[in-house]
Parts: structure tokens; sequence; C-alpha cells
């Protein structure tokens, strides 16, 4: 057991590839019980989601959105499944914690708007839109399911959908263009959100 600890330990702190950073092994390390690779973890996740969040939110929201992501990530560590890929996992978190903070900053906005101001437009369609999406990317395989929500809808490069899914960039094309062809063959062009349509 000391000997497989090591092991993963050592993994956690090896470069990993390109991305620089191995998530799968520092996460299987801390679940082994690894308290430094742990806070090693939490810290690069802290990096990580600051990152994420700065390209969505508004910069007096970032400190709490990612001190809301990285609680949930603490307190949901043991749901993460070995050998999956970290990273789509901690996007899935962020994601989740990045609407909470959103409608938290409705709930508690007080100003009023200037009567000079037109409505603003509904986005009712779009979230609609992304309701039906979920529901028909469970259709799909998983590794064109990450791919596309990570380029087509999170806004990611492929370069960085393949660091973050383990996948080559040339996979991640080919799964992003057959998951799209799936979708499209299903429900039909003309239905999907306006962002997954080009190819």
């Amino acid at each position: 057991m000391a000997r497989q600890l090591e092991t993963v330990r050592h993994a956690a702190s090896s470069p990993r590839k390109a991305a620089g950073y191995d998530w799968e092994a520092a996460m299987a390390a801390s679940l082994a019980g690894d308290a430094a690779t742990y806070r090693r973890l939490l810290e690069e996740a802290g990096r990580w989601l600051r990152r994420y969040f700065a390209r969505r939110l508004s910069p007096e929201m970032v400190d709490d959105a990612v001190q809301e992501a990285l609680t949930a990530l603490h307190l949901k560590r043991a749901t993460f499944e070995p050998g999956r890929p970290f990273l789509p996992w901690l996007a899935a978190i962020a994601r989740f914690k990045g609407v909470d903070c959103l409608r938290s900053a409705g709930r508690n906005r007080t100003e009023e708007l200037d009567e000079g101001l037109h409505g603003v437009p509904s986005h009712e369609s779009a979230s609609l839109s992304g309701i039906v999406m979920a529901g028909l990317f469970e259709r799909l395989r998983r590794p064109q399911a990450d791919a596309i929500r990570l380029v087509k809808l999170q806004g990611f490069s492929v370069r960085e959908a393949a660091s973050m899914t383990g996948q080559s960039e040339a996979l991640i094309k080919v799964n992003i263009h057959r998951g799209l062809a799936a979708l499209k063959a299903f429900f039909g062009e003309g239905e999907l959100a306006p962002e997954l349509v080009t190819l």
C-alpha cells in the first residue's frame, strides 16, 4: 500500500504530457489519503477555477464562485471515478456553481433600472434549448458529449479539450463531428442551438 501511494504521489508531481499537471494522478493520491498532494490539487484547482470564472462572471463574483466550487469539490470528491478525466468533472462543478452565483446575484440585486433602458431580451429559448441539449447528450457516447460540451458550449480550444479529456486533438475533432451529426440526425439541424450547428 505504501509503495502504491508513493507511485501515485510521484505521478501527481510529474508533468502530465503537455498539460503540466497530472490531475487524475493527483486526485487518486488525494483519495488515497495523501494530504500534501490534496493541498496542491486544491491550489491548482483554485487557479483553474479563477481563470474559468474570470471569463464568465463579473470580477466581484469570481472569489465567491471559486470558494463555492472548491467547497463542492471537497464535499463531492468521493463521487469522482478514478480513471475518468478530472477536468470535465471539475468543469461540471464550476458550471453549476457559476449558475448558482448568477442566481444569487439576481436575488440580491436591489438597484432600480434606469427608466430609459429598454427591456432585456428573453433568454427562455436559449435556456430551453440548453435543457433539451442536456437530454440529447445522454444519447451520445461519453467522449462525444465531453468534446462537444468543452469546445462548442464552454469555449475551450481543441487543444485544451484534448488535455482535459485525455483524447488526442484529432479524436476531439472526430468526436465533435460525429456527435453533432448524431444530434442533427435525431433532432434536426434547425432545432439545435446556434453555437452547435457549425461543425
